[in-house]
């Protein structure tokens, strides 16, 4: 019998479920968390949900949960949101960034999960870490914009941080019972995206309906594009730079096609340790909101009854030039990370819109690097200021004649 068929017993509770705040309920990592929800509702009980403006289904969310309080971060929505009386008699409806940030402290809830797109989970995600919440971390663009204020703050405030990108969770686990002292390097594992087997010349000419066609993932189009261009790993390059204070020389990444192996750590002895999982986002969320805990979950395992390959390769730097403009970004330090992410949403952005090609990615944030004034930041003004003015820059070149 597989273990896809064998029953897998769940420790009985020992306490009350832990408050859970989510800020982005209604995305892709919204929809596998609350998968692991419906697996752990002993463990697991939402206190607040959070969206930008997608109001009709956080409704939906709180009326299955019963979630006392939300927040959209879109005013207008808001609106909309309350004339509606779609959600449940009694629930709290916060709005603007104030309202992330007020559902962000909520004093009953222990943990936050920031899963939203971009930089509008900066700011509430800071506030939780100042309210003494532990954060299961989902944003990649906090760490790539504010990584060393933010690891400040955690660090000043005590809060624990647990990552919930499949790649730093499994290198999480990898580090679990080792000393920081005896690791060489960590390899993240990328899929190649939707292109990896495309001849090169073939992509000037492709379309985002092609760049959508994630090969094992399902998740949202930004993200999506961003796997084929491999700007997603240029931004966990940084993210895992901040979450594991090692340097960038000592981060590395390699394709692997069937996204199984969801990361590595290599030893100063040559010996590794990998962390494996079918790919879904339900295995690292869950274990980043039990953890220490384990339970069943939410989907089955691999099944070694049947033939499993792992296949890896190194990245052609000519197929994926965002990933080495990330690396250069990094190692700037600075606010180049911030310049390199904000310049790839814009250009993302207009090749989703069908403004540019693919090929023009790499192109915009290149521009932008090179136009950007490298500095410190110092305070969160700074960074978001940095950020707006790279964003400027990314539109400006875009719309040239």
């Amino acid at each position: 019998m597989s273990n896809q068929q064998t029953a897998r017993p769940t420790p009985a509770p020992t306490t009350e479920p832990a408050g859970l705040v989510l800020l982005g309920a209604t995305g892709s990592i919204g929809d596998s968390t609350l998968e692991v929800i419906r697996q752990n509702p002993d463990a697991l009980r939402l206190a607040g949900i959070a969206c930008r403006s997608r109001w009709d289904k956080l409704a939906a969310i709180a009326r299955e949960f019963s979630v006392p309080w939300v927040a959209i971060y879109d005013e207008t929505a808001a609106r909309e949101a309350r004339d509606a009386n779609a959600f449940p008699p009694g629930t709290q409806i916060l709005d603007g960034a104030g309202g992330l940030r007020e559902l962000a402290s909520l004093p009953e809830a222990g943990t936050v999960l920031p899963a939203i797109v971009g930089t509008l989970g900066l700011e509430p995600t800071l506030a939780a870490v100042e309210a003494g919440k532990k954060i299961a971390l989902a944003s990649k663009e906090i760490l790539v914009l504010a990584g060393s204020h933010f690891m400040e703050a955690v660090r000043r405030r005590g809060v624990e941080v647990l990552p919930v990108d499949s790649e730093h969770n499994a290198i999480f686990q990898c580090l679990q019972g080792h000393r920081p002292e005896d690791v060489y390097r960590l390899l993240l594992t990328a899929s190649g995206g939707a292109f990896l087997d495309w001849p090169l010349a073939d992509l000037a000419k492709v379309g985002p309906e092609q760049a959508l066609k994630h090969p094992n993932w399902s998740m949202g189009p930004k993200v999506t594009v961003d796997s084929a261009s491999m700007a997603n790993k240029g931004l966990e390059l940084m993210e895992a730079r901040w979450l594991f204070d090692i340097e960038p020389s000592r981060i590395d990444v390699i394709i692997h096609r069937q996204s199984i192996v969801h990361s590595m750590v290599e030893f100063l002895d040559g010996s590794m340790l990998a962390q494996l999982s079918p790919p879904s986002m339900t295995f690292a969320i869950q274990h980043a909101l039990l953890h220490p805990a384990r339970a069943a979950g939410a989907r089955p395992g691999l099944d070694f009854s049947q033939a499993l390959r792992f296949d890896f390769e190194p990245p052609e730097k000519k197929r994926f030039p965002c990933l080495g403009l990330a690396r250069e970004a990094l190692e700037a330090g600075g606010n180049a990370p911030a310049v390199f992410n904000a310049a790839n949403e814009v250009a993302v952005e207009a090749f989703l819109a069908k403004r540019i090609g693919f090929l023009d990615i790499p192109a915009v944030i290149k521009h932008t690097l090179d136009s950007a004034t490298n500095a410190g930041t110092s305070c969160l003004e700074e960074i978001l200021g940095a950020d707006r003015e790279a964003r400027h820059r990314a539109s400006s070149f875009l719309n040239k004649p």
